[in-house]
């Protein structure tokens, strides 16, 4: 599978809503339901990493498909504002490299992160 930019992801959502008469929901109605899949999300981060384990009667989810619930909505509420994520992001990234630059410690080069591979 082949990965995919945010204006991409934004066209595959707009594609899939177009197709309906009803349209995107009223941006509270999105946002109650951004709400309601980070509520789900929460639960399964709870029981994969907290201290309270799944009930037996429980259905399997996983952490990845709240994630991809989530975004599903998040794009929907985008879309239905007429917002570029794409260009969203890019502000907050630009934010987060000019006003908080030197807020946390740097690593070293040659340190080696979180995922195990040497940083630059």
């Amino acid at each position: 599978m082949s990965k995919k930019t945010l204006d991409e992801l934004q066209q595959d959502v707009d594609d899939y809503i177009s197709q309906f008469q009803q349209g995107y929901f009223s941006p509270l109605a999105q946002t109650v339901r951004l709400t309601e899949e980070l509520g789900e999300l929460a639960r399964e981060v709870n029981h994969y990493y907290g201290e309270k384990p799944k009930k037996e009667t429980e259905p399997e989810k996983t952490v990845e498909e709240e994630l991809g619930d989530l975004l599903f909505v998040l794009i929907c509420l985008a879309n239905s504002l007429h917002i570029d994520m794409d260009s969203a992001l890019a502000r907050v990234c630009d934010k987060f490299n000019t006003r908080d630059k030197d807020r946390w410690t740097k690593k070293d080069k040659g340190e080696i992160s979180n995922d195990g591979n040497k940083s630059n």
